[in-house]
């Protein structure tokens, strides 16, 4: 399976992308929905999430989503101990969800790629680009987070230049929404090419 590496920070317009891409036939995989399937009550990836974070459960068992995005993004080690427990099966579960798609090719959802190394399971990376201050604007717009809590998630992701440097392919997403249609389009016939779909 030809698989393209889809990045980009906080607010950049992964979701809007990809769900383009699956108009047009791609297989999408979303690493973060991958994330919350994993952590539904009574799975074992959240037990030890619960087991290493103390006041992380909400009364009903579901994972307080908010106190532990405060915790992690305060505490760099806590980040750190949290990423070891979810990557790696959200990493497999992935692959092998992308390995049974019947699509030419997937597109996989994975915002922190390059800071987690994952760049090595894909053949291509697609990076959304567009301005900090336009992917914090649209971060406060959209949740209840402050912007200095948004600020801090931006500040932990990989800085932009290094991310548009080590990317294949970029989308200028700092335009009206049908500014993408075009830019979409064009790169879904260059992967379904490299795919051998066509």
């Amino acid at each position: 399976m030809f698989k393209v590496g889809l990045t980009g920070g906080i607010g950049s317009g992964k979701s809007t992308v990809a769900e383009r891409f699956a108009q047009l036939g791609a297989g999408v995989i979303d690493t973060d929905l991958l994330a919350r399937e994993l952590t539904e009550p009574g799975t074992a990836i959240l037990a030890r999430i619960a087991g290493e974070f103390a006041a992380i459960l909400q009364p009903d068992g579901q994972l307080d989503r908010a106190a532990l995005r405060a915790l992690v993004f305060a505490d760099p080690a806590a980040r750190r101990r949290l990423e070891a427990i979810l990557h790696p099966p959200i990493r497999a579960l992935m692959l092998e969800r992308a390995a049974r798609l019947p699509t030419p090719y997937a597109l996989l959802m994975i915002p922190l790629l390059f800071e987690t190394g994952q760049e090595t399971l894909v053949d291509r990376v697609l990076a959304l680009d567009c301005p900090e201050e336009l992917q914090i604007e649209r971060v406060c717009r959209r949740s209840a987070l402050s912007v200095a809590e948004v600020s801090r998630i931006v500040a932990s992701q990989i800085p932009r230049p290094e991310r548009l440097a080590r990317a294949n392919e970029v989308i200028d997403n700092r335009g009206a929404p049908d500014a993408l249609g075009p830019q979409i389009k064009r790169l879904h016939q260059l992967y379904l090419a490299l795919a051998g779909a066509v």
